[in-house]
């Protein structure tokens, strides 16, 4: 018995959220009294040997030529099959797109129970209740996997990733997998960027149509580079062409759950409310005091943008001046 973690690396990193799967991954083995195993099929340059210091006891890089681009059945079997070769009663992944696509189909193979979107550890006195959230956040729910193996998926942010262990020995295996992707790729483009990726970021500044225009996005840059955050927008703005469509949060685009999340002439359309509304502390900055936007926010600034945020910026920069 084992508990399987699905890890990524991107440019040369492992990624925040994996890591803090990893963390979460040993706490469960901790409560089940097994090992936690974590896996990955693309190391992407990263050292995949730091996954120990996170808590995993063993690594394991899954090997096929079918693994080199994402598709979710191939991924999903191949994970299916290192869970069976490791005698997994638990798989975790994190409820990114990657999660989100590949978790349901592991479920589906396994016959497994599936909890997406996982914010707490496990209940395990008497079962195997997991809570995630529900209702975009409004709520939370309870859910008891009963059947033999078990697959969570992690809400990124939930936790935070604990130095707990030393590095590992990272075993290369060739997987058969068996499953013949239906998908072609024939080409992948990437955003090339150095900022922080909006899923990994832990300080989100985001502006709406409240900035009037592109040209004004200077200010907003300032403060995110000030602050070490990623950059991010309201639908509006990306669906008439002020900011790309990656920084696009809300419902419809990518749902955060930042540390602190800025914004900035946002309204607070439902829509984006249901994207962010799990940051963990909400900052608005908005001239209508009647916004929609100050219901949700942990703090409010009634005020124009082109004259707080300067003010803002410079008072971001004297303080990280004198720390």
């Amino acid at each position: 018995m084992s508990v399987l973690i699905f890890t990524e690396a991107s440019n040369g990193k492992l990624k925040k959220s994996s890591l803090e799967a990893v963390s979460y991954g040993n706490k469960i083995a901790g409560l089940l009294g097994t090992q936690a195993i974590a896996l990955s099929f693309n190391g992407a340059g990263a050292d995949l040997s730091e996954l120990g210091k996170y808590g995993a006891s063993k690594v394991i890089l899954g090997k096929n030529p079918s693994l080199a681009n994402f598709d979710s059945q191939v991924y999903a079997a191949a994970i299916a099959e290192v869970a069976g070769a490791v005698s997994a009663s638990v798989i975790i992944t994190v409820n990114d797109s990657t999660g989100k696509a590949v978790a349901p189909r592991i479920s589906a193979r396994l016959k497994a129970g599936l909890v997406a979107g996982a914010i707490t550890l496990p209940n395990t006195d008497g079962g195997f209740k997991v809570t995630k959230n529900v209702f975009s956040g409004k709520a939370k729910a309870q859910y008891n996997i009963v059947s033999s193996v078990k697959v969570l998926s992690l809400t990124p942010n939930a936790v935070q990733p604990v130095l707990s262990g030393n590095p590992v020995s990272v075993e290369e295996i060739n997987l058969t997998i068996g499953v013949v992707s239906k998908t072609m790729i024939k080409e992948v483009k990437r955003v090339a960027t150095d900022k922080v990726a909006l899923p990994e970021a832990e300080l989100v500044v985001s502006a709406g149509r409240g900035l009037k225009g592109p040209e004004n996005w200077g200010m907003v840059e300032d403060m995110a580079n000030i602050l070490g955050a990623a950059t991010a927008c309201s639908r509006p703005v990306a669906d008439i062409g002020w900011r790309p469509h990656h920084e696009h949060v809300g419902q419809t685009g990518i749902a955060v759950r930042p540390n602190l999340y800025i914004a900035i002439g946002i309204s607070g359309a439902i829509q984006h409310l249901a994207g962010v509304n799990q940051s963990k502390t909400i900052v608005v900055i908005n001239k209508d005091p009647e916004a929609p936007f100050f219901k949700a926010a942990d703090y409010g600034v009634v005020g124009d943008a082109f004259e707080v945020i300067p003010r803002l910026n410079e008072a971001f920069k004297k303080f990280k001046s004198a720390n």
